[in-house]
């Protein structure tokens, strides 16, 4: 009885430990360090997605994306969709886009969860040329 006991919360324990990048993160801005926004992770149709949850600067909590274009002009950055049509691929995430609604601006995406499984790192790419933050884990 007791080799069975011990099976089941070995089992519980490797369950417990397994994280994906599913979840709440917090933006961290790779030029200043600063923590600037809450995205939300999510999986939708069996593609990856992020949407903002929250500004950090409650004076930006009213921002419009002034630079996106189309149907995302003028809409509030609060509850934008900023990553899409991810899917996994071993341990990443990709063939998917970013958008900066800061500077307008749409990347190939890779997200990646670290070493660290409350670390991830986000890497926007333009052709060969990419730059990455790294957000944190939000409880």
């Amino acid at each position: 009885m007791s080799k069975y006991l011990l099976i089941f919360m070995l089992l519980i324990s490797f369950s417990g430990n397994a994280q994906d990048i599913f979840g709440k993160w917090k933006t961290i801005d790779g030029q200043n360090n600063e923590a600037k926004s809450i995205v939300e992770i999510y999986e939708r149709d069996g593609e990856v997605f992020g949407r903002i949850i929250d500004i950090l600067n409650p004076e930006n909590k009213k921002a419009l994306c002034t630079n996106c274009e189309g149907e995302d002009y003028n809409k509030p950055v609060l509850g934008f969709e900023l990553i899409k049509n991810l899917s996994k691929d071993g341990k990443y995430y990709k063939n998917g886009t970013i958008f900066d609604p800061e500077h307008g601006k749409k990347f190939k995406c890779r997200l990646m969860l670290t070493e660290d499984p409350d670390v991830l790192q986000v890497r926007g790419y333009v052709a060969f040329l990419y730059s990455t933050q790294y957000w944190q884990r939000v409880e």
